[in-house]
């Protein structure tokens, strides 16, 4: 009698240290999918083309470069950034010396376009100044 009394609290132990275990469990899969769709995502950004053909890939690094001109249209925003060595081009004056731009100078013109939310409420209301 002592002994099937010890065995079922043993399974009571076991079976409410498992319990515990199952919420940690989810997370941590819920996290390691979570990282691994922003993985895919930013690895499938580099296989994009714009119109013209120029690729992703070849811009590489472009989220770092210095903004040269950006402008606000009617559609949404656009930005001409350029890369280190067409920033120290600038800065020696170049186009307007006469000189060649410098080898690896880049510059990527990207435009944002505006787009409806779907997820978000509506405002219902306006804020109204005097």
């Amino acid at each position: 009698m002592k002994i099937e009394s010890v065995t079922a609290n043993k399974k009571k132990e076991v079976l409410e240290m498992k319990s515990k275990n199952i919420p940690a469990i989810v997370i941590i899969v819920v996290l390691l999918g979570v990282l691994v769709s922003v993985a895919l995502a930013a690895q499938d950004r580099f296989t994009l083309k714009a119109p013209n053909g120029v690729a992703f890939s070849e811009i590489r690094g472009y989220e770092t470069w210095q903004v040269i001109a950006p402008s606000e249209v009617n559609d949404g925003i656009k930005v001409i950034l350029g890369n280190t060595v067409m920033i120290n081009a600038y800065k020696e004056g170049i186009p307007g010396n006469g000189k060649l731009f410098f080898d690896g100078s880049m510059i990527v013109k990207i435009e944002w376009s505006k787009k409806q939310r779907t997820l978000s409420p509506p405002i219902l209301w306006r804020c109204r100044t005097a």
